[in-house]
């Protein structure tokens, strides 16, 4: 193998180019990337740079440049075809990109509103935001110096942090979710309702339930109308409901495409063709072959490095990727971690700490194995019952040891 190219320069890509240098591997990297922006770091956007306390330098992934990595890049540009048998890519600008060797790291999207949500159809209204990219977040912090009233659509993990956000800047903030309570389907009614009065209890309007009927507005978003009629009136809105992998652009590839890439336990999409970060899905080993998308920093980073050992490594000798899912929130002054692969189906139980202090460790557990772990201000434990879901312990001994302090 002499060429490889990588799709998608955000953490995944970039960690598979190092991984591909740290090899030993000397060949040509093509580096194709959307942004103009050299990689950064995406967690921050909705904190710190959102609340001004870092600037856009701050982000930057590699504070020590990207020479050394050798790389041929091509930011700025998209690739909008893969041919599998010609070995190729087409790229936007008409040029085309051959490789031996391919790792497609896409990422993911925002999910929008339906244009017809908008006023004369159109979902550019200004003021009205999606939070995916740096230049979303710098243009979000721009808004926000004139002190608007803030309306967030959707309490997951990024519609929370926006709205902490928002509310550490002593911002007027509503949300809406269409939930009971927020993020139900992964933690519970129990856990949700924690989230909610996390977020109530530092001044957010906190509206369950409830279903967003249009944005109005003339030229500008002014309110959000709900299907109860109700209106909220609104400088700013931020849509935060979840994201759709970035796939589209390989529908005639060949690559089985069903939420994301589909790849087998290695990363292995197609012989030479492996896939990283939001955009793969992959069966992992560790729980039993079940089919993971995960959009999170810790398996962008990890994923990014197996699926370049991968391409390196022949058949006989590829290693199964078999991570233990890892995901963190910094939502006011409260750490959130989250371990494991778990639903509000699971058995759950709170091993630390209590609910009404908000600061706690609860279990979950799967057919007596121990399946996830969900901290809110106690990373250590956390961390322990990660080591142990990896050691496929049981819910009995991870009850155990949380009682033997």
């Amino acid at each position: 193998m002499r060429s490889v190219a990588i799709v998608g320069m955000s953490l995944a890509g970039l960690r598979a180019a190092e991984a591909l240098r740290r090899a030993g591997f000397d060949g040509r990297i093509t580096a194709i990337g959307a942004e103009p922006h050299l990689p950064y770091d995406r967690p921050p956007l909705s904190k710190e740079l959102l609340a001004g306390k870092w600037e856009v330098d701050d982000v930057v992934l590699r504070k020590q440049g990207v020479d050394d990595l050798a790389l041929d890049w091509r930011l700025g540009r998209r690739a909008i075809g893969l041919d599998l048998s010609d070995r190729h890519l087409d790229l936007d600008d008409g040029t085309r990109v051959d490789f031996d060797g391919l790792v497609v790291a896409t990422g993911s999207e925002p999910r929008r509103l339906p244009a017809n949500a908008f006023p004369d159809g159109d979902s550019a209204l200004d003021g009205a935001f999606v939070l995916r990219s740096l230049d979303d977040a710098v243009a979000i912090r721009a808004r926000l110096e004139g002190r608007p009233r803030v309306v967030v659509i959707g309490a997951g993990f990024i519609g929370a942090e926006v709205a902490a956000t928002c509310r550490g800047r002593g911002l007027d903030v509503t949300v809406l979710e269409a939930l009971p309570q927020p993020m139900v389907r992964g933690l519970g009614p129990v856990i949700g309702g924690v989230c909610a009065d996390l977020h109530r209890d530092h001044g957010v309007d906190l509206r369950l339930g409830v279903s967003v009927e249009a944005i109005e507005g003339a030229g500008r978003v002014e309110r959000v109308r709900l299907a109860d009629g109700t209106r909220i009136d609104a400088d700013l809105l931020v849509v935060g409901i979840g994201v759709v992998p970035a796939t589209d652009w390989l529908a005639s590839s060949g690559l089985t495409l069903d939420n994301g890439v589909v790849c087998d336990e290695t990363c292995l999409a197609a012989p030479g063709v492996v896939v990283a970060g939001d955009a793969a899905r992959w069966p992992n080993p560790l729980f039993d072959g079940e089919m993971m998308r995960l959009e999170h920093w810790t398996n962008a980073t990890e994923q990014g490095v197996a699926a370049a050992e991968r391409l390196l490594a022949s058949d006989a000798d590829a290693v199964p990727f078999a991570p233990v899912p890892f995901v963190w929130s910094d939502q006011y002054d409260v750490k959130i971690q989250s371990v494991g692969r778990f639903n509000a189906d699971d058995e759950v139980h709170v091993a630390h700490g209590s609910l009404e202090e908000r600061r706690f460790v609860a279990l979950f557990g799967r057919a007596g194995r121990l399946v996830g772990a969900l901290g809110f201000g106690r990373p250590r434990p956390v961390m322990q019952y990660r080591r142990m879901i990896g050691d496929r312990r049981s819910l009995a001994e991870a009850l155990e040891h949380a009682a033997n302090g």
